[in-house]
């Protein structure tokens, strides 16, 4: 099978047009999501297709402890608005299971789904789901998954003052929680085991790829002959995939963490 062709690019403050963008993981009802820049790219964009791939709403962080800023309601009325002119279609994750039992629903021109198949404009056909239904650990031991989540928080807090230590002596954002996934044996197997796993699926449904997210790695990668994509996150990465008018898929990131990503 012949790929789309695939790169990585910063995004830039202009809007651009684009056949279809995917984003996903949020964490809306955090203090962990970079819902500012969040909002900033979608502001930035237009499309035909706008995929959201899962935990856009933190449920499980909501539970813990309430917290929604006002640049959480933005985000949603931006996507109402974005409704009116773009196919906007939600499938939800982990985080946001609660909305999975209104698969085939539409709330204010926002379509909820479960899994979706995308043609691109070359006419290659990708499931796009979440991926936490090939992860054993939340599908099995959601207790357990509740402990990781609670790590990855921590981990995140102690990223933000570091990078604030990092900026007072002239430093450039540095991601800690980046750094682990590539360093860590544990995080660099279960990495690949999962994208193992999703690429599986896709061979079982007879499609060119996968797009998902849930794991917080962007990633474009051809395994096995199935393209397997993932859109990264919106806490750490900052970035999202989309495909061009011309068919080609890419991975955009915000700037500043796209330097981050570079120098590790």
């Amino acid at each position: 099978m012949e790929a789309d062709s695939a790169k990585e690019e910063v995004f830039v403050e202009e809007k651009t047009r684009y056949k279809a963008v995917w984003i996903s993981d949020i964490h809306l009802g955090t203090w962990i999501s970079q819902s500012d820049k969040a909002l900033k790219f979608l502001k930035g964009i237009d499309c035909e297709y706008l995929f959201i791939v899962g935990d856009f709403i933190d449920m499980w962080a909501i539970r813990r402890k309430f917290y929604w800023p006002q640049e959480h309601n933005n985000i949603i009325r931006h996507l109402l608005k974005k409704a009116r002119t773009s196919r906007v279609i939600y499938i939800p994750g982990n985080h946001d299971d609660f909305f999975r039992q209104f698969d085939g629903y539409k709330f204010g021109g926002i379509e909820i789904t479960n899994q979706s198949i995308y043609t691109s404009v070359k006419g290659k056909k990708y499931l796009v789901t979440h991926g936490d239904e090939f992860d054993a650990v939340v599908k099995y031991h959601r207790w357990l998954a509740l402990i990781g989540d609670n790590a990855y928080s921590v981990i995140l807090w102690i990223n933000k003052w570091l990078n604030v230590i990092r900026k007072y002596f002239g430093y450039q954002y540095w991601s800690f929680s980046s750094y682990l996934k590539q360093k860590v044996k544990d995080a660099v197997n279960y990495i690949s085991d999962f994208e193992k796993l999703v690429v599986l699926e896709a061979k079982h449904l007879e499609v060119d790829g996968i797009i998902c997210g849930h794991i917080h790695r962007p990633n474009i990668v051809m395994i096995e002959g199935i393209l397997y994509c993932n859109d990264g996150d919106w806490v750490d990465s900052c970035s999202a995939l989309v495909e061009t008018l011309e068919g080609e898929l890419m991975i955009l990131f915000d700037s500043e963490e796209r330097k981050t990503l570079t120098e590790n």
